[in-house]
Formats: C-alpha cells, sequence, structure tokens
C-alpha cells in the first residue's frame, strides 16, 4: 500500500491500539445513542476487520437497534457475561453520557476512538483526531497505516464508506480533505457498488418529504443569517413521523441564499427540545456546549428546556454570525 497516511503523529496510539487488539481474545464495540452512519460505518468496519484478521477472536457489536440504517448493517449484542474478560471499544463517541448500552462499564479495558473536539477524555487508551472527516475515516487510516498486519475485506470496506459518505454529507462539509478522496478511493477499490449505497443513503420516507416541505415553507432567516425551524409534537403526529425522521433534513436549511447558521429544534415526548445546530461558518459548539450539549465547530447538537431556551442560542447564534463574511472562492 502506497497511500501515506494523514496524521504522522499519530502513528504511535494507533500501534498502542493496534497492540491492545492482538492481545484480547473477546472484543466488544460500542458507539453513540441514535446512531448515523459514521457511528455505524466505524463501529461495524472495525469488527470487520478484527474478525477478518484475527478469525479466532470473539468480537461484538453493542447499541440500539440501528432501524432505518439497518441496510449498513445490525448488531451483534453480547451477553452481560461477555464482559467479564473484554476488550471495549467506543467509536464516534465524544461523550460518555451518549455511549449506547451502558454495559461498556463492564470490560476490563477500554480504548477511546473519535473525531469530535475532545471535551470528554474517557478510556485507558484515547485516539482523537479532530482532522478527519469521520471516524470512519480513522478506521480505515489505521487499515492504511498498518496494511501488513491488518486484512480488509468488502463488508469493511462498504461500511467504512458509507460512514465518510454520511458524515461529510457526500463530500460537500468543509471537513472533506484529499486525504478523506484518498481514503474514500481506496474503499471503492473493494467490490461494492458505491453508486448503490450512496442510492440507499438518498432514499425518503414520504412522511419525510412531507416534512421537507414543512420546513422550507417555515424556515425564518434573520437578518444576521441565523435559519431556524421550531418542530413540535403536534407537527411530529400530524405528519406521521418520529423524532429520528427528522435528521434527514438537518442540513436543508443549508442551501438557503442568504443562511449562515441554522437551528432545527424538535420537541419531544418530555416537551424539552432536541437542537441541532449547523454552520457554514461562525463556530457554534462552544454555544451548544453552553446548553447540555457539544460537537464538532460547525456541527453541534444541544439541548432546550423551552421556546425561551431557543431564543437564547438563536440570539447567541447571531452574534456570531453577524460578522462573519464567506470566504472568498
Amino acid at each position: 500500500m502506497s497511500l501515506q497516511t494523514a496524521n504522522i503523529k499519530d502513528r504511535e496510539i494507533k500501534k498502542e491500539i493496534l497492540e491492545i487488539i492482538k492481545k484480547w481474545d473477546t472484543i466488544i464495540i460500542h458507539r453513540h445513542e441514535r446512531p448515523d452512519p459514521d457511528a455505524i460505518g466505524s463501529q461495524c468496519g472495525l469488527a470487520e476487520i478484527i474478525k477478518n484478521t484475527f478469525p479466532g477472536k470473539r468480537v461484538f457489536t453493542a447499541g440500539s437497534s440501528t432501524g432505518d440504517l439497518s441496510f449498513l448493517s445490525e448488531m451483534t449484542p453480547p451477553a452481560k457475561e461477555d464482559y467479564e474478560n473484554a476488550l471495549v471499544i467506543v467509536t464516534d463517541t465524544a461523550n460518555v453520557k451518549r455511549i449506547d448500552d451502558k454495559n461498556y462499564s463492564l470490560g476490563k479495558k477500554w480504548i477511546k476512538i473519535d473525531h469530535h473536539p475532545l471535551d470528554d477524555s474517557y478510556g485507558d487508551s484515547e485516539w482523537v483526531n479532530t482532522e478527519a472527516s469521520s471516524c470512519s475515516e480513522m478506521i480505515a487510516d489505521l487499515w492504511l497505516t498498518f496494511p501488513d498486519e491488518l486484512k480488509i475485506n468488502t463488508e469493511a470496506a462498504r461500511l467504512l464508506y458509507g460512514g465518510i459518505v454520511g458524515d461529510t454529507n457526500r463530500f460537500l462539509y468543509e471537513a472533506t480533505s484529499s486525504y478523506t478522496m484518498q481514503v474514500s478511493a481506496e474503499l471503492m477499490k473493494f467490490p461494492f457498488s458505491a453508486n448503490a449505497l450512496n442510492n440507499q443513503m438518498n432514499v425518503i420516507k414520504p412522511p419525510v418529504a412531507k416534512l421537507m416541505g414543512y420546513v422550507l415553507e417555515n424556515f425564518s432567516v434573520s437578518e444576521e443569517g441565523v435559519g431556524h425551524i421550531i418542530i413540535s409534537q403536534q407537527t411530529l403526529n400530524h405528519l406521521n413521523i418520529e423524532d429520528k425522521d427528522t435528521n434527514g433534513i438537518v442540513s436543508l436549511p443549508g442551501s438557503i441564499q442568504g443562511v449562515k447558521s441554522w437551528g432545527v429544534f424538535v420537541q419531544q415526548t418530555d416537551k424539552h427540545y432536541r437542537c441541532r445546530l449547523r454552520s457554514k461558518g461562525p463556530v457554534i459548539n462552544e454555544i451548544a456546549k453552553q446548553h447540555d450539549g457539544g460537537g464538532h465547530p460547525l456541527a453541534s447538537g444541544a439541548n432546550a428546556q423551552d421556546e425561551k431556551e431557543i431564543e437564547q442560542i438563536l440570539n447567541k447564534m447571531k452574534q456570531i454570525s453577524k460578522n462573519w463574511v464567506p470566504p472568498k472562492q
């Protein structure tokens, strides 16, 4: 393999993780709650690489059902007793509280692999690369760093490619680097259909299509370039959708002219609001941290107890957005 890996400084921690994986016979891989393609891609892609490289190891993937993303992969959950002498690896999860399936704490040793800003340090070993487009890119980078020691297969390549596509919004986000494209090209050499996978990831349910129309009709933009939409439980019920279905419309407002940053606020059954914050340039993750959240500089999540707190979030976004000017092409 001639492709040079992007983060040479990470080689030591990658080597440490590889050596740890070699030593354990039982490995359980977790990811975050409400999984997206990168969570599933990195979790299950790593599982495939380990199983393909070390056929004698017992490898499990833990967490809730993948739901509409089951076309990527299903979980292979461990029993509680499997944790008794297991290595736990957590992928794509910035905070301990977001790890899906709390049995992770029963493992004997655990590793964190993530690309989010380091707000919550955890694990006996920790590899965090905020320059990576996705955690799936990091797992692919691990393979590319040690191609003579790790064996990838077609299923792993499909999962990792899907994770990269998901977290870069089909290579549109700023985090997409030249290395991201190189890694994706390496994965596409395997005999899965990238076109079919892209098409499957593009599919939306009819109720979600109606929600897209509702968002475009009711979305508002301030003079500072901050847009927002509030989706109530009443609206969700009227459109026959759930909160998990709203994920497909989060990037939609970014295509509206004049929008610099935006928020999609979805009311939960307990009446608080799940806040998805996005930006084309103004850094919004510090705002998210102030409201029970966090994430990437341009893509974060938070929580608001009521519309008054939503207004507080929007006012802060207006402050950082009003003087931001898009870079010249």
